[in-house]
């Protein structure tokens, strides 16, 4: 979420008022781009986490220069009010008292949500706090509390039960009894999600780990498993899920449940009865509760007879537990045990999501009976929602009352963001659950009279529609796929606009959701639509795409306020009368003013210019770098857009070139002006003339990628040129008005690009007057179109051959080529480019992506046709079937259809029961393995534009060196496919390797809004920029702050608060505190693999950090099971044939060398040599420092000859590509002489053995054993930690070099943020090449850099 530059507000003073649970005072914004120079942080860091996503860029200024006058170097002092903890005793009936560490900001509130978690207050919920006999008001802040300071004593007082509270209790206990129970996670439901790091660690990190240091040195087992060594061919699906000790739960009670005589008649709610339930404890004995007002007790019901009176023992309990205790004596010995067992887990390991993360696999389990699951299923509400005044949720109001909240200051910000988080996670579940009941059939259209395809509906404050045309509204644009792909474009619309975030201009809550088949558009409701026609609603834009069009000033006014961020040009078009109207976004975007008066927009499907590449227009004619790859082309629909990346790309790219224009000519007049002074030597700029015919000829294309320090210098110089000509001489502005023509700005006095989102519309027409606007808009759409090509595909292929982007599975490589503006549909170019590429082979693992991705990809939109189809009671014969003919290599796999069809097919005349759209429900039995083939190949063409060679599945994996299992993997992830955890034979020709039993679920994908914590985020730049430069401290201090406030807006569990974690991590690691390092990274790989996926390469990256955090801690045994941990993962999602695997390798490989298994070591080290040397070229630091690694192993093993073979490999490397005199030469030569004497003492002792036989006298040979000191060493090396000692005199240097560079990329704002080392990619901190290629070499950052 992100405020316009020219929107951000003056630096608040810092003032005191702060929200509950803020760490953080008020604190005046940081101007766009400069930094707080200032900061007084506060204490310790809750938990947290932040994946830096490169789109949350602050808008660019579209103008001239970036920076507002005045706003250069106002770098704001910050002060935080620190608000010191204190603690307070509670006492609790029947405990022992004890004392609690509170902060004045916490609400009441939050006391009773720690005891409700603590182990021996967690049975109570029913509770008041009570402070010198005045009970404390749950929702007050406690500074708001009179006379509570250090040491006052809080009294726990149990309140009456009203029902809410009772059925609130109940749940509560059940939530206890099922904590350590993971059938939620697997179930994907109530946000909880997997975790496997304590299988791997054993517990036994921090605290406890220090403990068992003494021991670390006992012999460990080191061999892994059979499947994890190099070479092996075995891919097990088992290991991913394994059998964590603590799931098999211990059984409290056999039954707990609602019972049949609910809800107590009136003459027994008059005595007081609330509710009833129905137990059978462990031993078998079957008794009825009253839940009462004052507690609870047994009755003397039974099943079949209502008897309400008190049963003996007469015991009345405030809690079900005691009571439970009193009853069953093994319910009372195993919750203790229990509750033990949950408070000892981390706590990073029960923290709900705030999205939902799906497993696309889970072992059998048995299902248990639950009541409030049961109660949960059958009610339309939510959880706890029926718990909440006003029942329902108005969603509508609640997303834009957030949107509402104030924002001038620090505090306010974060409590606003935080809401508006809140809200959003919030509707995603709900909307989620009711687009499930939609396609499910547990929600009753609002239009039942119409076609299945045509209705809407409406559950919990939310309307909902599908994905098919409905009245033909998208004829024109391709019919059904169109209307499938247009909630999709106007999602990315409306998470663009709520980026902008324009005050008084509002969009609906959009989430998207696919399942089984089908797309349902989720949005909330605004107010007064549906009484309302269409037609009078809409006040601005148009309803029939562009044929009657009407505006209105007040929404011309907002927009505008958009059009500078989102680059769009204000313009005007023709309505059916054929008069003018002017707007300022795509004719299909409508505005509507809701009852509660607020302005609307929606259908934002246009927000963002034509794809040209993929929209053919009679009589236009592309640029020749499109007509050349094949462009353009007919695409199924003509909503191809361009993304918001490419465009801000593009604008970017056009800057430069802008600059370079104006400068140059503006340098010249000087030069002329004042007789020979030097001008700017302008060798690789093209002349003026040249380039405006061709804006963009190839070297603008080159420019751009070799945008280095000394180009953003020369732009840096450029503008302050331009700056400095006030504009007064007529030829300055002459130059400008020409290089603003040149490239295609709208404003001749500045630089402004901006895109008409209405060129080639279908049905859309321009004024005659606009005749000349609308050619050149058009010709910048090309340019754009032709930039795509020649620019940022290239760039993508370059980035990944020198391996800056490391995607290690589709979803990575969808995510590297998005952040470029590379739509998926370019995937074919993209592989054809990688297949032209001279390093192919280096591409290697990008084109078994690729090709994965594409097939997978193919068979999703094959997959969503085939499911439409399906009656329920089919579907898990469907989906087996399907990825039998998919994956299994058995020839006629035969589907099973369900064994009711004799009863169905009477049913089926009734047009009711029929799922939306559906054709002949058993048509997908009949698909055959080579149809399906034959259908994905024809796909990829069609779509993607791409040959595959290959008929069969097997054919695939033979010719492209996939897996089966990624590919089941990736195609589960995307349809949302759940199967049973076991191997799957996929290579046998004798059975199908899946049955119906394999089919565990089908869950929904859903796509939604992230909105974003703009404050912590830039905390977290500014503290990554700061490490960059070296300052270590005042980095590490920015980032905790930022810690601080991304856990204030998300909560603990957070994709963001993860990548925060792990540079903390680092940080702490470099500056020798390993223990805090390794507390961090154990966050960061839980937070990862819960929020992310277990088997997400993000998860991967962070298993190999906390496995070198772990040896540093020397905890051996731990690391190399991380390690192997990480191995498996890497195998599973890609294949042993990664540059990533050389780096795990290599870290294993290390590890079995310190620990002095030798043979073992070999296999890892020469395997990562291999990789290396492939995908570096065998020339490469990275292959000299692995024959370096290599070597050492074989001096272990004292075979010198081995050892000297690898070490000069080595030192060839190093002499040819860093000089002699080079430290690694040097040092590589040093231990080539080592090596030389040690083979020569060897040979003299052998040979003294032959001469005189057993009576020889032998020197003892010095056989090394590796120090852990060296191995560690080793280890920061090739992990990208290097240390390098710096006098303080070159740190000075280097501190200033750094900023002046820094200030250079800030000044033209370096689109590639690819060059920063820590930009936060799936890919891992890159080994560097050892001591960095020479150039660098001489210019690394002070000492430790983080990667090379």
């Amino acid at each position: 979420m992100v405020i316009k530059t020219d929107e951000l507000p003056a630096a608040a003073p810092a003032d005191s008022s702060r929200e509950p649970n803020s760490q953080a005072g008020g604190k005046g914004r940081p101007g766009a781009a400069e930094l707080p120079s200032v900061m007084l942080l506060n204490g310790d860091c809750p938990e947290s986490l932040k994946k830096e996503e490169r789109a949350t860029k602050l808008p660019r200024e579209n103008g001239l220069d970036d920076t507002e006058p005045g706003e250069e170097t106002t770098g704001q002092e910050v002060i935080v009010i620190q608000d010191t903890g204190f603690s307070v005793k509670i006492l609790a009936p029947g405990i022992e008292s004890f004392s609690l560490q509170v902060s004045p900001q916490e609400m009441v509130q939050e006391i009773h949500q720690v005891l409700m978690d603590r182990e021996d207050t967690c049975h109570r919920t029913c509770f008041s706090l009570h402070l010198d006999g005045n009970m404390l008001d749950h929702f007050s802040e406690l500074r708001s509390v009179e006379g509570l300071q250090e040491g006052s004593v809080l009294r726990v007082v149990e309140e009456p039960y009203t029902v809410r509270e009772a059925r609130i209790h109940v749940r509560h206990v059940r939530d206890l009894l099922k904590s350590l129970d993971p059938s939620d996670a697997f179930n994907g439901v109530d946000c909880n999600s997997l975790s496997f790091l304590s299988v791997f660690t054993d517990g036994d990190l921090g605290d406890s780990g220090k403990r068992k240091k003494g021991l670390e040195m006992d012999p460990i087992d080191c061999t892994p498993p059979e499947y994890i060594l190099p070479g092996s061919r075995e891919r097990p699906l088992c290991p991913l899920q394994p059998q964590n000790r603590d799931w098999k739960p211990l059984q409290c009670l056999k039954v707990l449940t609602m019972s049949g005589w609910n809800p107590p008649p009136g003459n027994r709610k008059m005595h007081g009865d609330l509710m009833y339930l129905f137990v059978i404890t462990a031993e078998d004995r079957q008794v009825s509760i009253t839940a009462s007002t004052r507690g609870f007790y047994l009755n003397q019901s039974t099943a079949y007879h209502f008897n309400p009176k008190p049963a003996s023992p007469r015991f009345l309990s405030h809690s079900l537990v005691e009571l439970l205790n009193q009853i069953s004596p093994t319910f009372k010995k195993n919750f203790a045990v229990l509750q033990k067992k949950r408070v000892q887990r981390h706590p990073f390991e029960r923290i709900a999501t705030p999205f939902q993360v799906y497993s696309w696999t889970a072992p059998q389990a048995e299902h248990a009976m639950d009541c409030v699951r049961a109660e949960d299923a059958y009610t339309s509400r939510l959880g706890y929602e029926e718990h909440i005044p006003g029942q329902t949720r108005d969603w509508n109001e609640e997303l834009q009352t957030t949107r509402e909240l104030p924002r001038k200051n620090l505090p306010e910000r974060l409590l606003r963001e935080r809401a508006i988080f809140k809200v959003h996670s919030d509707f995603t579940a709900a909307a989620t659950r009711g687009a499930m009941a939609v396609i499910d059939g547990n929600v009753m259209a609002i239009n039942p009279s119409e076609e299945t395809k045509m209705q809407m509906f409406i559950w919990n404050n939310i309307f909902f529609s599908l994905g098919f045309d409905v009245r033909d509204h998208y004829k024109d644009f391709g019919g059904d796929v169109a209307a499938y792909v247009a909630p999709a474009n106007d999602l990315n619309g409306v998470r663009t606009y709520n980026a902008v975030d324009v005050e008084g201009l509002y969009t609906l809550g959009t989430v998207v959701v696919d399942y089984r088949g089908y797309r349902v558009t989720a949005q909330s409701i605004i107010p007064g639509i549906l009484e309302r026609d269409q037609e009078q609603s809409v006040i601005y834009g148009s309803i029939d795409f562009g044929k009657t069009v009407v505006s209105h000033p007040r929404y011309l006014e907002l927009l505008e306020r958009t059009s500078r961020p989102l680059k769009i040009l204000r313009h005007r078009v023709l309505n059916d009368r054929d008069e003018e109207v002017e707007l300022c976004s795509s004719v299909e975007c409508k505005g509507i003013i809701g009852n509660d008066g607020r302005h609307y927009i929606l259908d934002l499907l246009r927000t963002f210019p034509p794809d040209l590449n993929f929209l053919p227009v009679s009589g236009e004619r592309l640029p020749e770098e499109c007509t050349r790859a094949g462009f353009p082309r007919t695409h199924r629909h003509k909503l191809c857009c361009l993304r918001q990346e490419l465009v801000d790309a593009f604008v970017e790219h056009r800057y430069l070139l802008f600059m370079k224009l104006a400068a140059l000519q503006l340098m010249q007049q000087k030069a002329s002006k004042i007789e020979n002074l030097t001008t700017l030597e302008n060798g690789s700029l093209p002349s003026s003339e040249s380039k405006s015919e061709d804006p963009l000829g190839p070297e603008a294309g080159s420019e751009e990628e070799g945008s280095s320090a000394s180009g953003l210098a020369k732009v840096k110089e450029l503008a302050e040129t331009i700056a400095s000509d006030d504009g007064t001489d007529p030829r300055s502005r002459e130059v400008i008005r020409n290089a603003c023509k040149a490239v295609g700005s709208i404003s001749s006095t500045a630089f402004d690009v901006r895109f008409n989102p209405d060129i080639f519309s279908p049905g859309v027409r321009f004024p005659e007057s606009c005749q000349e606007e609308v050619r050149d808009q058009k010709q910048l759409l090309k340019d754009a179109a032709a930039f795509l090509l020649s620019c940022q595909i290239p760039g993508l292929v370059k980035d990944c051959t020198d391996h800056v982007v490391l995607p290690m599975d589709g979803a990575t490589l969808s995510e590297v080529m998005r952040q470029r503006g590379i739509n998926m549909r370019y995937l074919g170019k993209v592989l054809d480019l990688v297949l032209r590429s001279p390093a192919r082979d280096q591409l290697d693992h990008i084109y078994k992506i690729g090709i994965g991705e594409l097939i997978t990809r193919s068979a999703k939109h094959i997959f969503k046709t085939y499911l439409q189809g399906v009656e329920l009671s089919g579907l898990s014969a469907a989906i087996s079937h399907f990825l039998n003919c998919f994956l299994s290599s058995y020839p006629n796999p035969v589907a099973h259809l369900p064994a009711d069809e004799l009863v169905s097919k009477k049913r089926n005349r009734k047009r009711r029961n029929r799922p939306p759209g559906a054709a002949d429900n058993t048509a997908w039995a009949v698909m055959t393995p080579q149809e399906l083939w034959k259908n994905i190949c024809q796909e990829a063409k069609n779509y993607f534009d791409f040959s595959l060679e290959c008929e069969t599945v097997d054919q695939a994996v033979e010719t492209y060196g996939l897996q089966k299992i990624t590919l089941l993997r990736e195609i589960s992830l995307k349809t949302g496919i759940q199967i049973l955890l076991k191997e799957y034979s996929f290579d046998s020709r004798h059975k199908p390797a899946f049955t119906e039993e394999d089919v565990l679920n089908i869950f929904p994908v859903v796509k939604h809004v992230n909105p974003k914590a703009s404050d912590a985020f830039h905390f977290f730049q500014s503290g990554q920029a700061k490490v960059q430069q070296g300052f270590l401290k005042e980095g590490c201090e920015l980032i905790n702050e930022a810690l601080n406030l991304f856990n204030n807006v998300y909560g603990a569990m957070h994709v963001e608060i993860c990548a925060c974690l792990r540079l903390l991590a680092r940080l702490h690691y470099i500056m020798g505190d390993y223990a805090e390092a390794l507390s961090n990274q154990q966050k960061a790989v839980l937070m990862s693999e819960r929020v992310m996926g277990i088997e997400h390469p993000n998860t991967i990256q962070e298993y190999m950090h906390l496995a070198l955090y772990c040896f540093a801690s020397s905890q051996l045994s731990t690391a190399l099971s991380l390690l192997y941990r990480a191995r498996y993962l890497t195998l599973l999602v890609f294949g042993e044939d990664h540059p990533e695997m050389a780096l795990l390798d290599n870290n294993i490989g290390l590890v079995l060398h310190g620990v002095m298994e030798y043979d073992l070591s070999l296999r890892f080290l020469e395997n990562a040599l291999a990789v290396s040397t492939k995908y570096h070229g065998h020339k490469s630091l990275k292959v000299a420092l692995s024959h370096h690694l290599v070597a050492r192993v074989y001096e272990s093993k004292a075979e010198f000859r081995s050892a000297l073979q690898h070490e000069k490999e080595g030192y060839t490397i190093y002499k040819t590509q860093l000089g002699e005199d080079h430290e690694k030469t040097k040092e590589s030569s040093e231990y080539l002489k080592c090596l030389t004497q040690q083979a020569v003492a060897l040979q003299r002792t052998m040979n003294e053995i032959y001469r005189n036989g057993s009576s020889a006298n032998i020197p003892p040979l010095k056989f090394t054993a590796p120090s852990m000191a060296s191995v560690l060493e080793q280890l920061n090396v090739i992990n990208g930690i290097l240390f390098i000692p710096l006098s303080q005199k070159d740190l000075e240097n280097l501190k200033a070099e750094v900023a002046r560079r820094h200030q250079l990329q800030e000044a033209s704002k370096n689109r590639d943020k690819a060059e920063e080392p820590m930009a936060t990619e799936p890919e891992p901190a890159g080994a560097p090449d050892d001591a960095a290629p020479q150039s660098q070499a001489a210019k690394d950052p002070p000492f430790p850099s983080l990667q090379g």
